[in-house]
């Protein structure tokens, strides 16, 4: 069963800089279309980046030109480089495929992010 594990969250002040990290136990980058989720305390879980087996991007329109999906699928290896930070950025982020296309792996335990003003 793949397991994935993200890692690199934290406490940051508005306006710093954070980069999540994702590992996957099996080669699941190179097939499938992944992407990053968050949920805040009290709302729903929700896609904010993605990022296609042929290495194109989308992004949620609350991050997109602060946020950056990448991948290393020799790594087995995703991240996201999240810049411009808000404290509506608060969240759990968690890393698995994009749920627009197919059904999810078994959810990790994912890495709080904290924004403070």
């Amino acid at each position: 069963q793949v397991q994935l594990v993200e890692s690199g969250g934290g406490l940051v002040q508005a306006g710093g800089s954070l980069r999540l990290s994702c590992a996957a136990s099996g080669s699941i980058f190179s097939i499938n279309a992944m992407g990053w989720h968050r949920q805040a305390p009290g709302k729903q879980r929700e896609l904010v980046a993605a990022i296609t087996s042929g290495g194109s991007a989308s992004y949620a329109d609350s991050v997109r030109g602060r946020f950056t999906i990448s991948r290393d699928n020799a790594k087995n290896t995703m991240y996201l480089q999240m810049n411009s930070l808000k404290p509506e950025d608060t969240a759990v982020y968690y890393c698995n495929v994009d749920t627009r296309v197919r059904d999810p792996y078994k959810w990790g335990k994912g890495t709080k992010v904290t924004v403070s003003s």
